[in-house]
């Protein structure tokens, strides 16, 4: 199982690229399955994630190839069970659960794993498939749903922490194919929702109000084939973001949609980083003193909860108190005790974390307990003084397209070693 080795103290500059999204690669991968005809989907990134995606649309009967960030996947004829060997590793697999529902009437899918993060419940992606008429029944560890039809209907997704990101993905693919209209209230407004919305739109579905917190959807008989390329991914952005203002002296991301990291970079702005912006550019640098902050997790286009644990890492060091509130996971705080490890001074009270700033972080063995909290920890890596091993970055390698690599290309002394 590999480490990440990180010498910290070491300054960034320069620029780099940023990914295509994973959190719309997934759902318009499996949203090619609604079609007979070949899709093309370009920027996909090189993730475990994306790799599971692809070996779970082969299974269900789909021929797929994979060349670089290109993926060309044709279903002509595909089978609807997906067991728990196949999606067992990814719990974004649920939402092959609705493209199957619409284009075959049934599906027989495994329930993924827990989440480390907290609970992660699809009862509205089910709340959503049985109000366009089909029968739901969880038994053994699988869901099955099927219908001899699906009818448009009036579906709220809003739960308790805010609307349900693939549970919109999940029942607006699988109502692109239902008889009349179907409008989902409470719907996610991520872009990432909106990339699969333009994706479908490309393949012939009739969807209004991608973005919103309403999404119109009018039932037509078939799909066909389309070509999308996926949008950058904000998260990684954010994160590159934030290493720059950890440890930079002026880092630039390039290929990366402002308006998508709009919460971040107002916050870092708040926090005392200068920030420049250019098309699809994006330059952080020290600015002066920095200043603390206050932050709660929001939906989008809130301070997003994948942020939460990087800006934790940065806060760590930034003089005073900060404070930050999780709304979305109240208990997606497995990376505070790492960065105690390391000399941060964090405390917790219920969803809030108080983080008084120290003048130095220390470098210690740390283990990554998710995707974002192990990217904290690099992140905090960076700035420490001495070494920093990072233990399972195999969580990293789920949602980071060559983290360590592109830092490296930024000026980072960050190795990867086999434990």
């Amino acid at each position: 199982m590999d480490k990440i080795r990180i010498h910290g103290g070491h300054e960034l500059s320069g620029s780099i690229k940023i990914s295509g999204s994973k959190n719309s690669a997934l759902p318009i991968l499996a949203a090619t399955l609604l079609t007979r005809e070949e899709c093309c989907i370009r920027r996909v990134p090189d993730l475990s994630d994306t790799n599971y995606m692809v070996q779970i649309l082969a299974h269900l009967g789909a021929h797929v190839e994979r060349a670089s960030g290109n993926v060309a996947v044709t279903a002509e004829k595909i089978n609807s069970v997906a067991p728990y060997d196949v999606v067992r590793r990814m719990r974004a697999s649920v939402c092959v659960i609705g493209p199957l529902l619409g284009r075959c009437k049934e599906a027989t899918v495994s329930l993924p794993g827990g989440c480390v993060i907290g609970d992660r419940p699809i009862d509205l992606h089910l709340k959503g498939f049985e109000a366009l008429g089909a029968a739901v029944r969880v038994e053994n560890g699988d869901v099955r749903v099927f219908a001899p039809k699906l009818t448009g209907a009036i579906i709220n997704l809003r739960g308790k922490f805010g609307p349900t990101v693939l549970g919109t993905d999940n029942v607006m693919m699988a109502s692109v194919l239902a008889e009349g209209t179907t409008v989902i209230e409470g719907a996610a407004q991520e872009p990432e929702v909106v990339d699969l919305a333009n994706f479908l739109i490309k393949m012939g579905a009739k969807i209004e109000g991608a973005g919103t917190r309403r999404l119109i959807i009018e039932g037509v008989k078939e799909l066909h084939g389309a070509e999308h390329d996926i949008i950058p991914d904000r998260i990684e952005a954010g994160t590159f973001l934030v290493a720059g203002a950890i440890a930079g002296k002026g880092v630039t991301l390039k290929r990366v949609d402002p308006e998508h990291v709009q919460s971040v970079t107002n916050a870092l702005t708040s926090c005392g980083y200068k920030i420049d912006f250019r098309a699809d550019e994006i330059s952080v640098s020290p600015n002066g003193a920095t200043t603390p902050l206050e932050i709660s997790t929001e939906p989008y286009p809130g301070f997003p909860t994948d942020m939460q644990a990087q800006m934790c890492a940065l806060l760590s060091t930034t003089d005073g108190i900060s404070v930050i509130t999780e709304n979305i996971f109240p208990q997606r705080y497995m990376h505070v005790a790492e960065l105690k490890r390391m000399g941060a001074n964090v405390d917790l009270e219920g969803p809030t974390a108080v983080i008084k700033g120290v003048d130095q972080l220390h470098g210690a063995p740390v283990m990554a307990s998710d995707l974002r909290a192990s990217a904290a920890l690099v992140l905090a890596g960076l700035k420490a003084e001495g070494v920093t091993e990072v233990s399972r970055v195999y969580h990293i390698d789920r949602g980071y397209e060559h983290l360590d690599e592109k830092l490296r290309d930024l000026g980072a002394e960050i190795e990867r070693v086999q434990a």
